[in-house]
């Protein structure tokens, strides 16, 4: 697939400031909303300093929005993942099943899904403090881990049971807390609501203060002090490499940041939330899809730029 480069002049820009909750947004003239190229955007993931935006299509952006390339992939992408130390190696999800590699920025691909079941693979996530582990949820399935790189798989665990069924993960986010098996702990976003769950896979919970073991052994903790809303979807899940207890969530109501493991969080722009992403080096440089536009925000979503997407 021979790669196509999309470029808008910089002096043929013009912002306009709208109101955003808490969050002002600079909203681009060649901003394409979600009857263009927006639309088909399913996930956000940042390699390096380069922008990943990928659903129907793959695409990269080196420089902050001002151009994009396309990169080839076997199927409709449902969920990236990158490595927060090695730049060009990503992880693809795909809608018709199986996750594959690429070393190469998503230039070539290998297939990873040896033992992995059949199936959309929802979401993915990289272990916090071990890139060589890998979570997956497969729709209709269960949450599925890799301890190498992907090249094998193994059932970890059901889907959370929520409101008297079990939910498909959405998304996933690996989050290093100080309690914890070994620290790690995964949380998904599902059509009730985020919840999470140590590496141990002993049993799913809600995000709770205080000592998040103490309340998983007794099943009796105070609830969250600032949750997100319970009659929302979480659609997409970020953690910040750089901050381990800063979380960035997309919901239908916007999105919303936590500094604090997901306890307390704080909507940062409203709008219809799709997908957002974090720089593994900057808690503060995110990346979101709102009422159908790509977002960047260099202030941890205080104030929002509208990129142009073709």
């Amino acid at each position: 697939m021979t790669n196509r480069t999309l470029n808008f002049e910089p002096d043929r820009r013009h912002f306009l400031a709208l109101g955003m909750g808490a969050a002002a947004v600079l909203v681009l003239p060649g901003a394409v909303r979600a009857a263009g190229g927006a639309a088909n955007i399913r996930t956000l993931a940042f390699d390096g300093d380069t922008l990943l935006i990928a659903g129907a299509t793959l695409r990269a952006s080196p420089d902050g929005g001002r151009s994009w390339h396309e990169r080839p992939t076997l199927s409709p992408v449902s969920s990236i993942a990158t490595h927060p130390a090695r730049p060009g190696r990503l992880l693809a999800g795909l809608a018709r099943g199986g996750v594959t590699v690429s070393d190469d920025g998503g230039t070539t691909w290998t297939a990873r899904s040896e033992g992995l079941a059949s199936g959309e693979v929802t979401a993915l996530a990289v272990a916090a403090g071990n890139p060589d582990m890998l979570y997956a949820a497969i729709r209709g399935d269960g949450l599925w881990k890799s301890e190498d790189a992907g090249a094998t798989w193994a059932l970890a665990m059901d889907r959370p049971w929520l409101d008297a069924a079990e939910r498909d993960p959405l998304t996933l986010a690996s989050v290093d807390l100080e309690t914890g098996m070994g620290g790690i702990w995964i949380y998904a976003g599902t059509e009730k609501g985020l919840t999470r769950v140590p590496d141990c896979f002993c049993r799913w919970q809600e995000v709770q203060p205080g000592n998040a073991m103490d309340a998983l052994v007794t099943g009796d903790a105070p609830p969250a002090e600032a949750p997100l809303p319970t009659d929302e979807p979480v659609l997409s899940l970020a953690s910040a490499p750089s901050a381990p207890s800063t979380l960035y969530a997309a919901l239908p109501s916007g999105v919303w940041a936590s500094q604090d493991g997901g306890v307390v969080w704080t909507q940062k722009a409203k709008g219809q939330g799709r997908a957002v992403a974090v720089h593994p080096r900057d808690e503060n440089h995110v990346a979101a899809l709102l009422d159908g536009t790509l977002n960047l925000s260099r202030d941890g979503g205080a104030t929002w730029a509208a990129l142009a997407v073709a």
